[in-house]
């Protein structure tokens, strides 16, 4: 899926919404790809004359990834919260130029609660990884 048909489920707009790319990879998982343009505004002073992709956000773009997996509650208006991260570890740089690739597993599924791994690579070598917690909540008047 394309940014056109992610935006059709995912709530996030721009400035955030990151993923270009994002499918199915099997039995409650998912993939997805970010190209890192030298542009976006979290680049812009982290850090001056050397760029760095900032944790939070590739633990955001990791996040964005595991929207797919719960792609019909989405699109009943439900909207995907961070409550949680854990064991959440930085292994490489991402700067300009870098493709992101991610992966999320769902562990646990707790009612509205979603205990998922997710890991980003680029060049196939790890960057960042960790277990995230997902929860799907209905805010009045939010749009999906």
């Amino acid at each position: 899926m394309d940014r056109n048909e992610i935006m059709t489920f995912l709530p996030h707009r721009a400035p955030m919404l990151l993923l270009d790319e994002v499918m199915p990879a099997g039995a409650h998982q998912s993939q997805g790809v970010y190209h890192v343009r030298g542009d976006k505004f979290f680049l812009q002073g982290h850090f001056p004359g050397m760029p760095v992709v900032p944790g939070v956000i590739l633990c955001e773009i990791v996040a964005q990834t595991a929207g797919i997996l719960v792609k019909e509650e989405l699109m009943k208006g439900r909207t995907p919260l961070f409550a949680g991260i854990e064991k959440v570890r930085f292994r490489r740089m991402v700067r300009p130029g870098d493709r992101v690739d991610t992966h999320c597993k769902v562990l646990r599924t707790v009612g509205s609660l979603i205990k998922l791994e997710g890991e980003a690579r680029v060049d196939n070598e790890l960057c960042c990884e960790g277990v995230f917690l997902m929860m799907l909540t209905d805010i009045p008047g939010a749009q999906a």
